[in-house]
């Protein structure tokens, strides 16, 4: 069922790869030494019981994996007329309605390892003390172009104010 209120699903933007494939880098890279830890300790002390201890870190990387892959699903973003929405959350959907005569400041971030990923976060600042309207994993040729047009739609829209 679609509302009303929402713009067409066709409208909505998605994340590109990059986020994705750097945070399930990092659960890689953190998840390898315990595992590898856990064989250690298993071909140690052997046995049935010290299996689990290796399987466990296993099942637990397998089910970040995938949590990682639905949260990066959910963000969305649409450019409307008068606001920007940004949409994310699998258990607990979220719906962030950011009108552009109240932004202020629109950030646009790239640590070393988002750049080795091709990736920036755009970040809306608005009066609100907790404004959290981020998204993140956006190529950076489209975070500047999203910079770029939030910015001179919150101009026109402030200085109508």
């Amino acid at each position: 069922m679609h509302d009303a209120l929402l713009p067409d699903p066709a409208q909505w933007r998605v994340l590109p790869p990059g986020l994705r494939r750097l945070r399930r880098a990092l659960l890689i890279v953190g998840a390898v030494p315990v595992v590898a830890l856990t064989l250690l300790i298993t071909a140690a002390f052997g046995g049935w019981p010290w299996i689990l201890i290796t399987v466990a870190p296993i099942l637990v990387t397998g089910w970040l994996w995938r949590s990682i892959g639905l949260r990066w699903q959910a963000w969305r973003y649409a450019e409307r007329e008068d606001d920007l929405l940004i949409s994310r959350g699998v258990l607990t959907r979220r719906l962030i309605v950011v009108p552009y005569g109240r932004m202020q400041l629109v950030d646009v971030t790239a640590g070393p390892l988002a750049r080795r990923f091709g990736i920036a976060k755009v970040q809306l600042h608005t009066a609100a003390a907790d404004s959290d309207a981020i998204i993140p994993g956006l190529a950076p040729d489209e975070a500047a172009r999203l910079r770029d047009a939030l910015t001179e739609r919150g101009e026109a829209r402030s200085a109508g104010l």
